[in-house]
């Protein structure tokens, strides 16, 4: 598990733009299963999650078409919470970070490690307003 020192500036980078941090099984239960669309975030220590996933998915909410609700764990972290996401978040296996998509409690849209690593963050959000736009 990762020391708190390091990870809560990680997940500042998203809190503070509005993603409700999920620490346990039963908020990540609730906030999948909304009503509407939900944008689901494993944040990570790794420099891909720095670089490209949470500039990324920050930049991604600037256009018009945006998720109902944003959520984030963290991984190494945020343990229990994780555990469950990555349940619900097969067949999938599990990856961070990542990001997700949910419409109406239902898995619609998912970026995997290796849509991430090697990408900008202008990609990343580009491939997420692509899927705002279809399901949001």
């Amino acid at each position: 598990m990762y020391p708190a020192d390091l990870v809560l500036p990680m997940k500042a980078e998203l809190t503070d733009k509005g993603f409700t941090d999920l620490t346990t099984s039963a908020q990540v239960d609730e906030a999948l299963k909304q009503s509407g669309t939900t944008l689901l975030v494993i944040n990570s220590v790794c420099g891909c999650a720095a670089g490209a996933a949470r500039p990324g998915v920050v930049y991604s909410l600037t256009g018009e078409k945006k998720p109902d609700h944003l959520v984030t764990a963290f991984a190494g972290f945020d343990t229990e919470a994780v555990a469950e996401a990555r349940r619900l978040l097969a067949p999938f296996p599990p990856s961070s970070p990542c990001v997700a998509l949910f419409k109406d409690g239902e898995l619609v849209h998912m970026l995997e490690r290796h849509h991430i690593e090697g990408n900008p963050a202008g990609a990343i959000a580009a491939n997420l307003q692509a899927a705002f736009e279809e399901y949001c």
